[in-house]
């Protein structure tokens, strides 16, 4: 990914418009990310796969039930105690 100044922007943008049709450019002001410019393309295929979290008391009841019907394949059944406890989870690597 292409990264620019907000002020190269400015001067010279429909050099950056074509740019953008080729690939996401980020946009830095005072050296630091803070747009990006993207295709129209790409910013409805963005668009259209956003989802947006909502509390349970948001949904109704029956999105509620739709929730409570819908079944998950697995290759074998599970509970609870297959869960390792915290002291026998591998341990994550900061880096």
């Amino acid at each position: 990914m292409q990264t620019v100044q907000a002020s190269e922007i400015q001067k010279n943008f429909g050099e950056w418009h074509d740019r953008a049709l080729k690939g996401p450019i980020e946009i830095t002001k005072y050296g630091r990310p803070s747009a990006f410019l993207i295709s129209a393309d790409l910013f409805r295929d963005l668009w259209f796969s956003y989802r947006k979290a909502l509390p349970i008391e948001a949904l109704s009841e029956e999105e509620v039930g739709l929730i409570l019907q819908t079944k998950m394949e697995a290759e074998g059944s599970y509970n609870l105690s297959d869960i390792p406890e915290i002291e026998e989870t591998p341990a994550v690597r900061k880096k």
